[in-house]
């Protein structure tokens, strides 16, 4: 036996009528169909903020690990920012996925060493030389770099300029043979790339450590 659809018709109205009163009976007696929100993420910028102006000179261990990350030549001059700054992208909170107690500490010794800003003073030992800029020459040839030196003038003292490079301090194991550490590399105001990576020290000098979960998702690019 086989009922049409145009017989069904009038009883599926009805039915979707009832139910459209019902609704608004429950409304008109405070009764309201709720959806639990989804758990909402600490902002880290919050809870644990970074980079707060007042910190003191970098201490002289974090220039050793830098000295030798940037022992080869580059194809371009190394200019850095002379205070600090790192940032932990947030990926459901956290980019970085510690899962060993000595990641924990990596960690936690990373996020205390970058809570404030620290200044880079003229003590990397890089054979091909380098150039610290204060943060208002950053910003300077940061618009530079982003509007391609239109303004000559204004921009002739960063013409040689291709990246701006900010550093953040490393935070050391209690071992001091491993290190986390932060590059971002800005081509203009919103042209860069940037990471957190790990490093360790083998034959008494500081090398990239192998790619592994724990830093894998805290690379960006824009």
């Amino acid at each position: 036996m086989r009922i049409s659809l145009r017989a069904l018709l009038p009883a599926l109205i009805v039915a979707l009528a009832l139910a459209l009163v019902f609704l608004r009976i429950l409304s008109h007696r405070g009764f309201y169909l709720r959806v639990a929100p989804p758990p909402s993420v600490p902002d880290r910028s919050v809870t644990n903020p970074l980079n707060v102006p007042g910190g003191a000179p970098a201490a002289a261990d974090a220039y050793e690990v830098y000295s030798a990350l940037y022992r080869e030549p580059t194809d371009e001059p190394l200019v850095f920012s002379n205070d600090s700054v790192t940032d932990i992208p947030q990926v459901n909170g956290s980019c970085l996925r510690p899962s060993t107690p000595r990641e924990r500490e990596l960690t936690a010794a990373f996020e205390a060493a970058n809570q404030q800003t620290h200044r880079w003073e003229q003590k990397f030992s890089i054979s091909q030389g380098y150039r610290l800029i204060s943060r208002s020459e950053a910003s300077d040839a940061q618009n530079c770099l982003q509007t391609h030196m239109q303004d000559a003038a204004r921009c002739e003292p960063y013409k040689q300029i291709r990246h701006v490079r900010f550093l953040g301090v490393p935070g050391f194991d209690r071992s001091h043979t491993h290190a986390l550490v932060s590059v971002v590399k800005m081509c203009g105001r919103y042209c860069g790339n940037g990471g957190i990576f790990e490093v360790e020290k083998a034959g008494g000098t500081w090398r990239r450590s192998e790619p592994s979960d724990f830093t894998r998702e805290c690379s960006w690019m824009y």
